[in-house]
């Protein structure tokens, strides 16, 4: 086999156990049916407070680049999980909103997350229950 099939076969290789590995990081860190559902009845809130945040100048720029390719990758129509893998098909957008978030409370404030929540007060505190959110 060529030296090229060879280097191929390594990346694709180290695709697969790269994509293994995030399998098994969404399995075990997957919300609960709970939370689930009040994400995804907090989504059109969710999805306004992340572009305002995005757009918000005060915050860091690697904050804001985070939030943008989190709205890049809701849009696209591909996932990493497929949406027929049972479970971890609809999960990984919901888990991967969670990880946004808490990294951009942890550098950017709770406060930040507040001043930007276009919904009602109930919403922010099912928002900060459902992604463990302090505050």
């Amino acid at each position: 086999m060529p030296g090229w099939a060879w280097t191929l076969v390594g990346v694709v290789g180290g695709l697969l156990l790269c994509w293994l590995a995030l399998m098994a990081v969404l399995w075990r860190s997957r919300p609960d049916e709970l939370r689930l559902r009040e994400l995804l009845r907090l989504l059109p809130d969710v999805l306004r407070l992340v572009r305002r945040l995005a757009g918000d100048p005060s915050l860091a720029r690697g904050v804001r680049v985070r939030l943008w390719l989190l709205l890049v990758y809701l849009a696209l129509p591909i996932d990493l999980v497929p949406d027929f893998v049972p479970v971890l098909g609809y999960a990984d957008d919901a888990v991967l909103v969670v990880l946004v978030l808490r990294s951009v409370v942890r550098h950017a404030g709770v406060d930040a997350v507040g001043r930007h929540w276009p919904g009602t007060a109930d919403g922010l505190a099912a928002l900060r229950r459902a992604t463990r959110l302090s505050g």
